[in-house]
């Protein structure tokens, strides 16, 4: 702003105070509370022009669908076509979460999002010991090609846009997808999906890895120039900081920690020889939406101007599709609270409304009850009525990025944008995302933004409804869903089937081809997807890649 208007401005901010804000504040002072958000921004009591001191608009917010895309990666956002509205579900068997799936899309769900348990996301099968006690629990058993089939029975895979959460196993569950695919007479470039295949997250935050991280990374640039090639419609990584905060992270690391990942995994497909602008406009993201409603939007819409310049300066991306960060958004089960558990909707609903204003291209909205078990059917479709409510009734979505141009909304983008930045020089001095993981650095990060988020629940600077105040009332649900423990000895028998009715001597060669290209260097994704049409399980192909890569052991970050 010219300097005369911002002497003016500075003048009647004295003004008012001297007439308005000091005789209010001995009248009575403000509430007692730190007013800062998740990531230690304070947040002052009003906000004009002089905050955004520099503050460019073609620059630094533009126009929807255009550099730097701060306000949006299409021209017409929500006006041309509303997000994908996807609710994350699986549980017990293939045949089980395929009835779930098919409910939901009876509901209006635009989108499948595939749970798996704990042992297909390990590469276990479920007749293996640590299998034992855990398949079906928290996702759906992934073990053969025939679950695969029974999964995605009567689902139209050439119209229905498939989010998978697997990241160890991904290769096998993309080479599972795409031959139950071919069975039925789908060709590849008519598949539209995203597999997660984000393990540099899972040694920072979550834990569901197998191989060491230089191993998981051959893995996935293999992933890279495959689907680049053979499957031109997948999204072949869903770089996740959703984990990074639901183990703790402020939002400023939340960003900057997906973002080094992001890095990491580019400049490994370009030393691995693939051109940035071959594979790039199919990297998609996948962030948390807390509690903190502004810095949530303010944390979206800083994301896609760090991606574009990133793209655009560090990798010299040409094609602006490569520098067009697309998310995909779920709200924080983190915040879900077992005490009241009818305030998980109200918090649920702010949330996803802060992911539509914030600009996502698709939404899962969490269940009341996902603090106490795997939800049921009736509050799944609760929260799919939440996105549908806020999609239909409230108007929200009929201009773009209604709060672009906010002197608190665009503040807070540029903070989260230069405290994010300053995480990301500090990862580059160590190496990178993947060394400073190997040091432990995010991981540290973390659990000191945890520590300092539960000390202030505890000593009630921060206050959580049901939990710390306001404890009165609300009780326990009555029907929670509960897997029956029977299932696990069906999948057991359903998977003996298998390994008897195949050609062993067939499934052994595959299995052989698979460990000789781990071995040898060669693309893994082609004797992966053969071990599949063999029949071979996604435990017998872990173990292949097991043999030549190892397990990783996590770093002590105490």
């Amino acid at each position: 702003m010219a300097q005369d208007e911002r002497i003016n401005l500075e003048d009647a901010r004295r003004n008012w105070e001297q007439r308005k804000l000091a005789p209010a504040l001995k009248r009575g002072a403000e509430r007692k509370k730190k007013f800062a958000t998740t990531s230690g921004i304070e947040i002052k009591r009003q906000y004009d022009p002089t905050d955004l001191d520099g503050f460019e608009y073609v620059t630094d917010l533009g126009f929807p669908g255009e550099y730097p895309f701060t306000r949006g990666v299409q021209p017409t956002m929500y006006r041309g076509r509303l997000w994908t509205m996807r609710q994350y579900a699986g549980f017990g068997t293939a045949e089980e979460s395929n009835k779930r799936y098919r409910y939901l899309f009876e509901q209006g769900q635009t989108g499948l999002s595939v749970a798996f348990d704990l042992p297909t996301q390990m590469g276990r099968d479920s007749d293996h010991p640590l299998a034992a006690g855990e398949v079906g629990r928290v996702g759906v058993s992934i073990c053969s090609l025939a679950d695969m089939e029974m999964l995605l029975d009567e689902l139209p895979l050439d119209k229905i846009s498939t989010s998978m959460t697997i990241n160890a196993t991904a290769a096998i569950l993309l080479a599972l997808y795409l031959v139950v695919a071919e069975r039925r007479k789908v060709g590849w470039d008519k598949v539209n999906g995203t597999i997660q295949n984000d393990l540099l997250k899972e040694y920072i935050a979550r834990g569901t890895y197998i191989y060491p991280p230089r191993g998981s990374m051959r893995i996935i640039t293999d992933i890279f120039s495959f689907a680049s090639r053979e499957v031109p419609n997948w999204n072949t990584i869903s770089i996740s900081g959703y984990h990074i905060r639901e183990a703790g992270s402020t939002a400023a690391q939340e960003l900057a920690f997906t973002l080094a990942d992001a890095i990491a995994y580019v400049d490994a497909a370009v030393k691995a020889g693939l051109a940035v602008d071959s594979f790039a406009s199919r990297l998609s993201f996948f962030f948390n939406v807390h509690n903190n409603f502004f810095e949530e939007i303010a944390k979206y819409r800083a994301a896609r101007r760090m991606w574009a310049k990133i793209m655009k300066e560090r990798f010299g991306a040409d094609d602006e599709r490569s520098m067009m960060m697309r998310f995909h958004a779920q709200t924080a089960g983190s915040t879900l609270t077992a005490q009241q558990v009818d305030n998980n909707v109200v918090r649920v609903t702010l949330q996803a409304l802060a992911a539509v204003l914030g600009g996502a291209q698709s939404l899962h909205t969490n269940s009341k009850d996902e603090a106490l078990a795997l939800p049921t059917e009736s509050s799944v479709l609760l929260a799919l009525r939440t996105q549908q409510l806020i999609a239909y009734e409230s108007d929200v979505a009929d201009t773009i990025d209604p709060l672009g141009g906010s002197y608190y909304v665009e503040k807070l983008t540029a903070e989260l944008e230069a405290r994010a930045f300053e995480y990301l020089s500090k990862i580059d001095d160590l190496g990178g995302a993947v060394a400073a993981i190997e040091r432990g650095y995010q991981q540290r990060e973390i659990q000191n933004a945890a520590y300092l988020y539960q000390r202030e629940i505890e000593t009630k600077e921060r206050i959580i409804v049901g939990v710390n105040q306001f404890t009165g009332g609300g009780e326990l649900p009555k029907d929670i869903l509960k897997v029956n423990p029977e299932l696990e000895d069906k999948q057991k028998r359903n998977l003996a089937r298998v390994r008897a009715e195949r050609d062993s001597a067939k499934a052994a060669a595959a299995i052989a081809a698979v460990e000789n290209a781990a071995r040898d260097g060669a693309n893994l994704m082609p004797p992966i997807v053969d071990a599949v049409r063999s029949w071979c399980t996604l435990g017998e192909i872990s173990d292949a890649m097991r043999r030549v890569f190892g397990e990783y052991q996590p770093v002590n970050t105490l």
